[in-house]
């Protein structure tokens, strides 16, 4: 029975010991069926001979795979996905650049809101005189997770909100992965303090109208929470129906980023948050209404980002 002897090749010697040149085997030339074989390959290399210096044989370098950090990115009222993602790209890159020696790389999600809305819906809109009615109702690129109805003090549109990120989240899931974060500006930031509150396994839904969209949260990411949230700018949901994400408070680690010069969301509203979250870390920075992407501000983001993996690790 003809054996096939596999081996590996040694590494290549810088010096080689003198020997006579043999001539090659032809191709018809043929084993012996009788000749005896080491069924064992040994690793000790020939010893050189006397006089000629050994090389070490080197170990193969251990390569450590790369750990993929999937974060959803929630815009804010009025924006998208594709239009967060340009403001945030410095976010993306520096995040990036940082969690990299950590073996860890940030694959950010960028989903749109259901909720498109028209020029009328969006704050500051002044029609034209020509025809106003038309250019009010005209067709944008705006989007809202939901709509807040002032005459029912309600959410209108939250359940599609919610199923679209649950829609998200299950991309993730079909390639055997989950979400382990995510990271919300204004009213995406209080999506998603509702969002994760939502999906904590231990959270009681308060009200029976939430139950559908809350169980389609949870099994989208295959039961498990969410490691962090980070918010910029963020609210708390003002609905009564909606105060049971807040009760017990929210248990997920949260790192809430303020500014000084916010206009836009009123600070009762975002301290409200912060007050409703479960030993919530806050940064200040000088500015307004917006996510701050200079390395300064983009620094306690990544820590606290590797702060959480690590703990959840």
């Amino acid at each position: 029975m003809l054996h096939l002897l596999r081996t590996r090749i040694p590494a290549r010697s810088f010096s080689r010991a003198p020997s006579p040149v043999r001539p090659f085997l032809s191709v018809s030339t043929r084993f012996h069926a009788t000749a005896k074989m080491s069924s064992t390959a040994r690793s000790t290399p020939t010893p050189a001979p006397a006089g000629k210096k050994q090389y070490p044989l080197q170990k193969p370098k251990t390569v450590i795979p790369k750990r993929q950090v999937r974060i959803l990115m929630l815009h804010g009222y009025t924006q998208s996905g594709p239009l967060f993602r340009a403001k945030t790209r410095a976010v993306e890159k520096l995040l990036a650049k940082t969690l990299a020696p950590l073996d860890l790389v940030p694959i950010l999600l960028y989903p749109t809101g259901p909720s498109r809305l028209s020029p009328r819906d969006v704050p500051g809109f002044v029609p034209s005189s020509k025809d106003a009615a038309s250019s009010a109702d005209a067709e944008t690129d705006a989007w809202a997770w939901f709509r807040w109805d002032d005459g029912r003090g309600t959410y209108n549109g939250l359940d599609d909100g919610m199923r679209t990120l649950a829609a998200a989240m299950a991309e993730v899931t079909a390639q055997g992965e989950v979400v382990d974060g995510v990271i919300g500006f204004s009213q995406g930031a209080a999506m998603a303090s509702m969002l994760v509150a939502a999906m904590d396994p231990d959270r009681t839904v308060g009200a029976e109208e939430d139950e559908g969209w809350v169980r389609a949260v949870r099994e989208a990411n295959g039961g498990q929470p969410f490691k962090f949230a980070v918010l910029y700018s963020g609210f708390y949901a003002l609905p009564e129906r909606l105060q049971w994400v807040y009760q017990p408070k929210v248990r997920t680690p949260t790192l809430h980023f303020l500014g000084s010069l916010d206009t836009v969301v009123d600070e009762s509203r975002t301290r409200g948050l912060v007050d409703r979250c479960q030993g919530p870390l806050v940064v200040v920075h000088p500015g307004g209404h917006y996510v701050p992407v200079n390395r300064e501000w983009v620094m306690p983001l990544a820590g606290f980002v590797r702060k959480c993996l690590e703990d959840k690790a």
